[in-house]
């Protein structure tokens, strides 16, 4: 049999996805016991151990100055931001790239000035924003809405746009508006598209947040883990990308599970 056509079962396919996980973690421990062998102070790569007490630490003691939980405040501020951004985002994915993929009007007028701003790099107007909006959280949010809308809307337009010809003549045959094609035609088709898209650009938006965190803030994800690399605090690093990551997984898991429930006739979200 060809290795095209083999399929593993559910305990294979449970065990090669956990390969490269148990690959990872075994290589790290052996590169850590090697540089801390060498240098028993060593913080380059701390041990497992020391990340996991330094974790907790940063999730159950408050700290001395503020009184508060680090982990929680900095996971609260960034989420917040992050949710902000992605919901002005996907409005505007939705909105402006339902008009311009099924209005012609709207599509020769928006499409190519979108098409320019959608290759603007968002980290490079950053200082921008900052200049502008100053250094609250419009700025931080307004970076992430102008780094991944413009590419929402793009890709609404081109789904939008996909529909086919047939279902717009219809439509219009039994008397259906311009409004009404946009909201019982063109809608549902476009929705499981966005939920797909906003998926797909939470690394992005992740990015751009915590870059803005990192240059102007006073808690966030991105503000703590840039505030403590002066000290080499990699025991404090490590958790904080290792929490980014598993938030970001729950955050697509989630967006995944929409998917799925919400419209199931539009095939399994991948």
């Amino acid at each position: 049999m060809r290795w095209i056509n083999r399929r593993p079962g559910r305990l294979l396919a449970f065990g090669l996805a956990a390969l490269p996980f148990a690959l990872a973690i075994l290589g790290y421990v052996i590169a850590s016991d090697i540089r801390r062998a060498a240098n028993p102070a060593d913080k380059l790569l701390p041990a497992p151990t020391q990340i996991l007490d330094t974790a907790i630490s940063l999730a159950t003691e408050a700290d001395r100055r503020s009184g508060d939980v680090l982990l929680w405040v900095d996971t609260s501020a960034s989420l917040i931001r992050l949710a902000q951004g992605a919901g002005i985002s996907a409005a505007m994915g939705l909105g402006f790239g339902l008009l311009i993929g099924l209005i012609p009007g709207i599509r020769t007028t928006l499409a190519p000035f979108v098409s320019v701003i959608s290759l603007i790099p968002p980290l490079a107007i950053l200082p921008v924003l900052f200049i502008v909006f100053g250094l609250g959280e419009v700025s931080k949010v307004a970076l992430i809405a102008i780094g991944i809308a413009p590419v929402l809307i793009r890709d609404i337009a081109q789904r939008t746009a996909e529909i086919p010809e047939e279902m717009i003549v219809k439509a219009q045959t039994l008397g259906a508006s311009t409004w009404a094609i946009l909201a019982r035609v063109a809608l549902p088709q476009v929705l499981p598209r966005l939920i797909g898209a906003l998926r797909l650009s939470l690394g992005p938006a992740w990015l751009f947040l915590i870059a803005a965190e990192a240059i102007a803030s006073t808690e966030g994800l991105g503000y703590r883990i840039f505030l403590v690399r002066r000290y080499f605090a990699m025991d404090v690093i490590i958790p904080y990308v290792i929490w980014i990551t598993l938030l970001a997984f729950l955050m697509d898991l989630g967006l995944r599970q929409l998917h799925r429930r919400a419209f199931p006739w539009a095939g399994p979200a991948t």
